[in-house]
Order: structure tokens, then C-alpha cells, then sequence
């Protein structure tokens, strides 16, 4: 058990375990003096006032305008715990045309950009009709979101300047919305009590100094083979946090998201035979289905699934994929939710967090920063200009 709602198998490679443990707690000590950390608390000082959202919360339809690290944790929150959500919230995440004749009923925009100037962020905004009813979630400083919200006369929260948008989830980014959502933001914070849990503590070791074993054996694919697809936005902002963290001075990973069992029928085949460059994580929701298939429909040569669930079914293809992987010597850890709530989504926010910033200290690369992928936004104005 990693906490009473996630259970970790590990990846098993040998290290020397109490030394490493002694190094991770010595740099979380570390970090966690600086405000970033904070944010993972219920200590941490949101910049809005929960009283005064409160009149938000009378509209039924929201969008969600932002982009990277400013949308894919509060989308992963939202299908992750769709079957508690009576709200609709769509997702402006992309430069989709699609979407620009949207017109619904009593709708609030959340316009969110760290820098108040995301391209795709601001040309989005203005292809919705009513703009009016917006909230904007930018820095404290001369950007054009901030000047725009001013102008419409809107409500402006502040984004932390000591947080990235990756790193994002747990502040204002998503918790402004998972309030208006309906949900106990407070559940989604445990950050204090993780890292006193020494379970937890050993599961962090295990999957960061696996995956620099992994790096030094030439392994830089991370492949998620993940069974809930209402998990699908969680390894979608995971990517985005590993890749933008981790991609520097020629180092990092390539993580790579498998919808299972459906690519079982697609990929499988080169997962098991191809180049031996990639680790693996299972990953799984536990929930049990009702519903079974009706026995007497099923033909003798399939008797194997009588009154078997799909739920069922779907669990004895994972193991089964696990037993061939191991007798393949595939490297895997294996990752099940227990139980689908606020406080085990914040548990694995919390890790995934944890993990990539440590993996960015022993990389020796800054997990903070994205470099390089601001030259693609100052080009662009040029192309733009021309």
C-alpha cells in the first residue's frame, strides 16, 4: 500500500535502499522551506476569497480556457471525478474551430494564463460570444490578459509568480475550479502527511532511482499502460510534467500514453518484441461492475467469461499482461486507486509531482523552467508579424 488508496508495486531494481531514502528525505527537507511547496498544504493562502466565488457557483455551464499546465490538471480532475459533478465544464485547450459557435445558457469562462500572454489562450477567448461572464487567472503584472480584464471590468485572481503552470493542480489553477466544480478542495492537499509516511516515502525512492537506472541503461521511454480511460487527462497532464521538466541538455524521458486493453490490439506486439528502450506503468481504478455478460448467450468455447463482469474481465487481461511481462523481464511498476475521491487524485498529483522534481535534482537539470520552448512562441509572433 503506498497510502490507504493507492497501491504501488514496485519496479524492483536492486539500490541501496536506506541511503537512498536518507537522500530524498534531506532534499525534500530542503524544498520543502520554499513557497511552491506551500501550495501542496491547506496551510497554503489562496489569492481569492472562497466567501466571494460563492455567487459563481449559481452557473451551470463553465469553460475553462487555457492551455499546457493552465487546463490538463483541472480537465483530469473533472473526468477523473465526473460521477460527483452536476456542473458541464468544456475545455477551450487547443486551437479547435470547433468549438467557436458554443453558445450555452448562464456560462462562466475561467480564462487562465501563468503569463497573462498565451497566444492560443487569448485567441480562444475571443471566439467566445459572451466574455463578459469571465474570471481571469494570470500573474500580477503588465500582461495582456490582466489589461483585457481590467477592460471588461472582470474578476482577476492571481497566479503565484513562484509557480509553474505544470506545478499548477493544486493552487488557485485547480482549485478555483474544482470549488465551483462542487468538491472538497481541501481533500486534494496532503502533502504533509505523505511525507511522513514512510510507505509513501519508500514507494518515491523506489520509482526515482529505478527510473535513473533505467536512464543509464539507455530506457528513455516512460510507456503508461492505463486501464481507466476517465484517467486518460490525469497521464495527459503527467506527460506535460515530465517531458517540459525533464527534456534538457539532451537528457529526460519520452512518456507515452496507452489507452489499455484497446492497444493490446495495436501496440502490445511492439512492447513485447521491439527495441528493449522503454519501462512501463500499469495503472488502474478498482471498481466493480454489475453488470455481467449473459451466460446463456455465451458459447461453449467462451465459457471462461460466464457471468463475468467487464470490469472482470478487463482486470484478468492487466494480469495477465503482468505475468507476460515479467516472464519477458520487461521493467514495470503497477499503480491501482483504491478509491476514486479528491484525497487519492491529490495523492497522485502529489507523487507524480515529487517524483519528476526529484528526478530533475539527480538528472541535474531544472524541473522549473521549459527554455527552449519559448523560442517556438517568439517565432511565431515573427511569422505572425510578417
Amino acid at each position: 500500500m503506498l497510502t490507504k488508496n493507492i497501491t504501488l508495486k514496485k519496479f524492483g531494481v536492486k539500490n541501496n535502499f536506506s541511503s537512498n531514502r536518507k537522500k530524498i528525505k534531506v532534499i525534500l527537507k530542503n524544498l520543502s522551506s520554499s513557497q511552491f511547496f506551500n501550495s501542496l498544504t491547506n496551510q497554503y493562502k489562496y489569492s481569492f476569497d472562497k466567501n466571494k466565488i460563492q455567487k459563481y457557483k449559481k452557473f451551470s455551464n463553465f469553460s475553462i480556457i487555457g492551455i499546457g499546465g493552465s487546463a490538463l490538471g483541472i480537465k483530469a480532475i473533472y473526468n477523473f471525478l465526473k460521477f460527483k459533478i452536476k456542473k458541464n465544464f468544456t475545455f477551450f485547450d487547443n486551437l479547435v474551430l470547433s468549438k467557436k459557435n458554443y453558445k450555452p445558457k448562464k456560462n462562466l469562462n475561467i480564462v487562465i494564463s501563468k503569463s497573462g500572454n498565451t497566444l492560443e489562450t487569448i485567441s480562444n477567448f475571443y471566439t467566445l460570444q459572451n466574455k463578459k461572464n469571465s474570471i481571469f487567472i494570470c500573474e500580477k503584472s503588465n500582461n495582456y490578459l490582466r489589461n483585457l480584464a481590467n477592460k471588461l471590468k472582470c474578476e482577476i485572481i492571481d497566479h503565484r509568480n513562484y509557480i509553474g503552470g505544470r506545478y499548477s493542480v493544486l493552487s488557485e489553477v485547480g482549485m478555483l475550479p474544482s470549488i465551483l466544480m462542487g468538491l472538497n478542495e481541501k481533500k486534494f492537499k496532503n502533502y504533509n502527511n505523505l511525507v511522513k509516511n514512510k510507505v509513501f516515502i519508500n514507494g518515491l525512492v523506489d520509482s526515482v532511482f529505478s527510473t535513473i537506472f533505467y536512464i543509464k541503461k539507455k530506457k528513455l521511454n516512460s510507456i503508461i499502460l492505463n486501464y481507466d480511460e476517465s484517467s486518460d487527462d490525469l497521464f495527459r497532464w503527467y506527460q506535460q510534467l515530465i517531458a517540459e521538466s525533464l527534456g534538457k541538455k539532451s537528457k529526460g524521458l519520452l512518456p507515452f500514453i496507452s489507452l489499455m486493453p484497446r492497444d493490446n490490439h495495436s501496440l502490445m506486439q511492439f512492447y513485447l518484441d521491439g527495441p528493449k528502450n522503454s519501462f512501463y506503468t500499469f495503472y488502474d481504478v478498482v471498481e466493480k461492475s454489475k453488470k455481467k455478460i449473459n451466460f446463456s448467450q455465451v458459447l461453449k468455447s467462451y465459457d471462461y467469461i460466464k457471468n463475468k463482469s467487464l470490469s472482470e474481465i478487463k482486470i484478468a487481461q492487466k494480469n495477465a499482461t503482468m505475468t507476460v511481462f515479467e516472464k519477458k523481464q520487461i521493467p514495470f511498476r503497477n499503480f491501482n486507486i483504491l478509491n476514486r475521491s479528491e484525497k487519492s487524485l491529490g495523492e497522485i498529483f502529489t507523487f507524480f509531482m515529487l517524483e519528476t522534481i526529484l528526478l530533475g535534482k539527480f538528472l541535474n537539470v531544472n524541473p522549473f523552467d521549459q527554455p527552449s520552448v519559448e523560442l517556438i512562441k517568439k517565432e511565431t509572433r515573427k511569422v505572425l508579424s510578417n
